[in-house]
């Protein structure tokens, strides 16, 4: 009996230990998700706060503490410059106060759209935009 209990100790031990290294891996490469690009949010049309960075895959888009006005048909592009009819739209703007993420489309060249643009489609307008650097 009491070799069956040492046994299974053993056993809760070790499948403790492999658990917790998964779990750590797992924490390692979310931690290891490095930004490579990133910028500030400066106010066009409307005041427009806060920060935008690029996943190191390339493929989303994060807005940090981000807060702009209320308005028609704002899209979210990434361009070439603002005002551009030269972009890629990640489509809708989520909201206008928080933390967002946009997926980027595939085979978009994030050194070339460095522009991060709020764009009013009704009153063609710049809400506010961001560089990344």
């Amino acid at each position: 009996m009491r070799k069956v209990l040492i046994l299974s100790f053993i056993m809760v031990f070790f499948l403790n230990c492999s658990s917790s290294d998964g779990e750590m891996q797992a924490e390692q490469e979310e931690m290891e998700e490095v930004e490579i690009q990133a910028g500030d949010f400066v106010s066009g049309a409307h005041t427009t706060t806060g920060k935008v960075s690029v996943s190191s895959d390339l493929k989303t888009l994060n807005f940090t503490n981000f807060k702009t006005d209320n308005g028609p048909k704002l899209l979210v592009y990434l361009t070439t410059a603002v005002g551009s009819s030269d972009f890629v739209s990640l489509g809708d703007l989520k909201g206008v106060s928080g933390n967002y993420s946009y997926a980027i489309p595939e085979n978009t060249d994030v050194s070339k759209y460095k522009i991060v643009d709020i764009w009013c489609v009704d009153f063609s307008v710049s809400f506010g935009h961001a560089e990344l650097k």
